[in-house]
């Protein structure tokens, strides 16, 4: 989903709570009874707006609605890219879905190299907060994924999870190493899975940093709230609502990355399919090995529920929860992630 890159905090955090030593700390908010009334109406207003959806925008792939919407994302996106070091290389990777954007950044000299994989209505600028301690592990690329918001071109209808596995597995076979690692953020840690599930060969190990459809299924209440943000032409305030409630209740982000997401939001028309839930077992039998970083407070799934599945399918100390991080996690805590993320690298290869 749509990501908060960085929220305003929320409390003043400490490594005791992040350990979760001192118990979790008590919510902000209370979710909403999920009453049978509610699951009716969300049924019918998902329907409604999914019919409106593909009478005005029939296109079979991915697109900005208008040549001035492009401009606008265009402009937001070189903005926010200026908050990013240089990238050492710019890639246009061709695939049977359209061409794929990747940013090469120079980090250390030894190990894998990192693929970045973004959340729903994200790009490559979302990383800024992560890239400066990223880099000090691994060489890193970032990919804007096909079918969303950024500068890659989708060309081709992908109307399988088995499409979104192959125009990835095309992208990262077409860069210069022979193996690379992933490091996938919420719909970007679905997409990681979903390669490694299907086309494992080159992926030395994957990352997940709060994913969606991986250890638990999406809440219905996030399902409802994130209808009408994904509808471009309602009001800024909606989009802006849903991404504080991402992140765990902080205010609208008002950073170039912030702007450039809502951009997206409202100018890219998506045409991906749902993603398909990743079963346990497919999940623990993953040839690369596979580190879960979770956020305690997201509401993308039930945290326990995630926590749990993810214990199962993996090695217990590849499990990682962060008690008091929203579903932003990357830009709440972005030197931890990285060094959880750099440790697991290190034991891998």
């Amino acid at each position: 989903m749509a990501e908060n890159p960085r929220p305003t905090p929320r409390r003043q955090r400490d490594p005791v709570a992040r350990s979760g030593q001192d118990g979790r700390r008590e919510r902000r908010w209370r979710r909403r009874p999920r009453t049978r009334t509610l699951a009716i109406a969300a049924v019918a207003v998902i329907a409604l707006l999914a019919a409106a959806l593909v009478v005005r925008q029939p296109a079979p792939v991915g697109h900005f609605t208008s040549g001035p919407a492009k401009t606008e994302f265009a402009a937001a996106y070189r903005t926010a890219m200026a908050e990013l070091p240089e990238p050492d290389a710019v890639h246009d990777l061709r695939t049977d879905f359209g061409v794929v954007r990747a940013y090469h950044f120079d980090g250390p000299a030894d190990g894998v190299p990192l693929v970045l994989l973004p959340g729903r209505a994200a790009a490559s600028p979302v990383w800024a907060d992560n890239l400066p301690s990223l880099l000090r592990h691994r060489d890193v690329y970032t990919v804007d994924l096909l079918g969303e918001p950024g500068m890659s071109v989708q060309d081709r209808p992908i109307t399988s999870d088995a499409d979104q596995a192959r125009w990835l597995h095309q992208a990262v076979r077409a860069l210069p190493e022979e193996r690379v690692h992933l490091l996938g953020l919420s719909i970007g840690g679905w997409t990681a899975v979903n390669l490694a599930m299907r086309e494992p060969a080159g992926i030395a190990g994957v990352a997940l940093v709060d994913p969606v459809y991986v250890f638990d299924g999406m809440p219905l209440e996030t399902v409802v709230r994130s209808v009408p943000a994904s509808v471009p032409w309602l009001p800024r305030s909606w989009r802006e609502s849903f991404n504080s409630y991402t992140a765990g209740g902080a205010p609208a982000d008002d950073s170039p990355q912030g702007a450039l997401i809502e951009a997206g939001m409202r100018t890219y028309a998506l045409r991906l399919p749902q993603p398909g839930q990743i079963p346990e077992e497919r999940l623990a039998g993953l040839r690369p090995p596979v580190l879960a970083v979770l956020a305690g407070e997201s509401v993308m799934h039930d945290p326990a529920t995630a926590e749990a599945a993810a214990r199962r399918a993996l090695p217990d100390d590849r499990v990682k929860v962060y008690p008091d991080a929203s579903h932003a996690i990357n830009g709440e805590y972005p030197e931890e992630v990285a060094a959880d993320v750099g440790a697991f690298l290190d034991a891998v290869e």
